[in-house]
């Protein structure tokens, strides 16, 4: 592992990540739940409220939680980003995002007004406080690497995205539509998919790879063009999309083409790294990057079969986030551990990966990736539905188990005497 450049000096309290990375899979088993209990052809419509509700289980509760509980740590560590009040943002944000999407869930799937505009309140406030304080930390680094630029559009794309999101909530709340809700909506679903979290993994990546994996550099022409290039190809399919939605495929053939080639570029790295050792998290790495090209294309030509297929398109691109967020929680947290230990002054702690059981990890895996083809197969098959978000709760429910031990882990050794005094130093502490 490849720990140059990390500033621990500027690390938030643990809890800070923490308290996101493991509400995150109870989100995952709520909408594997949901699924059970709802009705195959209504979620095969992508307007309906059941979909809608699934979707956002997923997307917020799941996605949003664990890029956010991220970003909180990995600015200030590996990017030397000092987020302000970062510890007093999260615990203002955090409430929020939690009754947020939950009211959401229960807003439009009981059609509650007063939930889904509750809701709208909730969730603005508890994204846009927290990622626009990451901007302004951001605003402040002098030395502005491929990631940090790439992180610093993705939370660009990420205050539209929030912004629309309200918009299409408060819509719902009050039950008035407006002639531009199906664009605003399919701009709000692209521009978060590929706008947010496939720029934010792309920064990331250009990081991450290298230190834990110990995988070759990205090349200069990667770093520096392909943020600029997705970016350009967004705006490009928003115009398309808004006065000449017959050739809005040109724009999306042109995201699909850069995110086939990182996703290339990625699976590359992985096979050239220099300690060839193979573990779920390079599982999940690989699988991300096969569904992250069949997703895109399937998108892209989606349009020519008139939008029939867009639930397979959907999981397809789902489950490319999804294997990110899954292979880097088994990274991160139990790094975490390692490093918030370390800098107190513990030296007699578990490897980073000593704190994960391997083989409940390679299971929770193998059911993830059978609920993914389970899903699709569903989509032509619905009676099988139920039983592949049964196979869905139970990965999840597996996750929520795995990530909890390392935790465990901390919570035991920081109650005993650390093998040096650090109190010399400035660590973060818990409830600074």
């Amino acid at each position: 592992m490849d720990l140059n450049g990390l500033s621990a000096d500027q690390a938030p309290p643990i809890s800070v990540p923490f308290r996101f990375f493991l509400t995150a899979p109870l989100f995952g088993i709520l909408a594997g739940i949901l699924i059970l209990f709802s009705d195959a052809s209504t979620l095969s419509n992508r307007f309906s409220m059941e979909s809608i509700a699934v979707t956002h289980a997923l997307t917020i509760g799941f996605l949003g939680f664990v890029m956010l509980g991220a970003l909180t740590q990995m600015l200030p560590v590996l990017a030397g980003v000092k987020v302000p009040k970062v510890g007093i943002i999260s615990k203002i944000s955090y409430p929020f995002l939690l009754l947020g999407t939950i009211f959401m869930i229960i807003g439009l799937m009981q059609e509650f007004s007063i939930f889904t505009l509750i809701s709208a309140v909730l969730l603005g406030a508890g994204f846009l406080v927290l990622t626009i304080s990451m901007l302004i930390g951001l605003s402040k680094v002098t030395n502005v690497t491929s990631s940090v630029r790439a992180i610093i559009t993705s939370l660009i794309f990420s205050i539209f995205v929030v912004l629309m999101g309200i918009y299409l909530l408060f819509s719902h709340g009050i039950n008035s539509f407006s002639s531009l809700h199906v664009v605003i909506a399919n701009v709000h679903s692209v521009w978060g998919v590929f706008g947010f979290a496939g720029l934010l993994i792309i920064g990331v990546a250009f990081h991450v790879l290298p230190m834990f994996y110990v995988a070759p550099r990205f090349k200069n022409f990667c770093k520096t063009k392909v943020v600029g290039l997705v970016t350009i190809g967004l705006i490009m399919w928003l115009v398309l999309n808004l006065f000449v939605d017959s050739h809005s495929i040109i724009a999306k053939i042109w995201i699909a083409v850069f995110f086939w080639a990182f996703a290339t570029t990625v699976w590359k790295k992985l096979n050239d790294r220099r300690r060839p050792i193979v573990d779920v998290t390079i599982w999940y790495w690989r699988s991300s990057a096969v569904f992250m090209t069949l997703g895109a294309f399937a998108w892209a030509f989606n349009d020519l079969y008139d939008s029939v297929y867009i639930v397979v398109v959907s999981i397809l691109i789902g489950s490319f986030i999804l294997s990110i967020m899954m292979g880097m929680l088994y990274k991160i947290i139990p790094f975490l551990v390692w490093f918030h230990l370390n800098a107190r002054g513990y030296m007699s702690i578990p490897t980073i990966t000593e704190m994960i059981n391997k083989k409940l990890a390679k299971t929770q895996f193998a059911f993830f990736i059978i609920s993914v083809f389970g899903f699709i197969v569903s989509f032509f098959m619905p009676t099988l539905l139920p039983l592949f978000a049964t196979t869905f709760i139970i990965s999840m429910l597996m996750l929520e188990y795995n990530i909890i031990s390392p935790v465990l882990i901390y919570a035991r050794i920081v109650k005993t005497k650390p093998d040096f005094d650090m109190s010399l130093f400035s660590i973060p502490i818990e409830g600074s």
